[in-house]
């Protein structure tokens, strides 16, 4: 084996979350630096760490330190040598990252769309007038009461289970749910993929994004294998976007980049969280330019928008 690369007896400890999720993408995560490394799965620890986010269920993200709640702990973790890697849904990444860590490897992106469940309704057009949705999200919300102002949404706080159970228990007639989360967990569900058209996904939705230290050589050698440079472009053409428009859970913001040929499509959107105004773009640029791409159109949908577009209060 060569020096310097876990094993058995010294493995690389990964951090994660602890719902199963977050769970499943840091295993997911270790299988890929297993097979690009030709290591056994106990050269890998997966080290759950209980965050802020996790643990705050009762109030919106907004109201309680937005993005940097679910990842918090685990910076603490990784700046203290606690652990060596550490494994994000990239949507739930700030733009701004502690000093000292760097991410800068992403798996294959999943699929990035948007789930509709109902247990009796096939779409959100289908429901009747008044119904509610069931969503934590600011996006989601505007979104949703862009397409339908008649609707009523309700607070739907927790992991991807604890959603499905309020579902079942009749507390919204309909949720949205990530593509990418249910099929990472295998859940058999009946659901509808929402056309980006119809309700585009939040920034990096369906990234795996691991994070390492400044000047971790070994950990760099390790996810260079396992980095997805397509994937890798796409998250910094969003993220870009998202920087520019300086984005939080505070702020109804979707973006999507995809690439066609030496092309990166992206398409983005800003939202009042009541759904009623929405400004939206859709543009190409050279592959190369993705990061360039992603600023340019977040000046262009602020000056659109005007001064204080953010400044909404519920």
């Amino acid at each position: 084996m060569t020096q310097g690369m876990p094993s058995p007896s010294a493995p690389l400890r990964i951090a994660t979350r602890g719902s199963p999720l977050a769970l499943a993408q840091a295993r997911e995560a270790a299988a890929a630096l297993s097979a690009a490394h030709g290591l056994p799965d106990r050269a890998f620890e997966i080290v759950a760490i209980s965050t802020s986010g996790d643990r705050i269920v009762d109030r919106p993200l907004g109201e309680v330190g937005g993005k940097g709640l679910f990842t918090r702990e685990i910076d603490a973790a990784l700046l203290s040598e606690r652990v060596d890697l550490a494994v994000h849904s990239m949507k739930d990444v700030a733009v701004e990252r502690p000093p000292g860590l760097i991410l800068d490897c992403q798996l294959a992106r999943a699929d990035p769309r948007d789930a509709f469940l109902s247990p009796s309704h096939a779409a959100l057009a289908e429901l009747p007038s008044g119904a509610t949705v069931g969503t934590s999200s600011l996006r989601r919300r505007a979104q949703a009461l862009t397409l339908r102002p008649d609707l009523e949404v309700v607070e739907f706080r927790g992991n991807v289970e604890t959603r499905l159970r309020k579902l079942e228990d009749g507390v919204a007639h309909c949720t949205f749910l990530a593509v990418a989360g249910l099929e990472r967990l295998g859940l058999d569900l009946d659901f509808a993929p929402v056309d980006p058209g119809e309700m585009l996904p939040a920034v990096a939705q369906g990234a795996i994004g691991i994070e390492r230290r400044d000047g971790d050589a070994r950990a760099a050698d390790l996810l260079g294998a396992i980095h997805h440079a397509e994937t890798g472009i796409r998250v910094a053409a969003e993220r870009a976007l998202l920087a520019g428009l300086d984005g939080s859970c505070e702020t109804p913001i979707a973006g999507l980049a995809e690439i066609d040929g030496g092309e990166i499509r992206l398409r983005g959107e800003i939202l009042r969280p009541d759904g009623a105004e929405r400004h939206a773009d859709d543009r190409r640029a050279p592959v190369a330019d993705a990061a360039r791409l992603g600023r340019e159109m977040a000046a262009d949908l602020l000056a659109r928008a005007g001064e204080g577009f953010f400044d909404w209060r519920g």
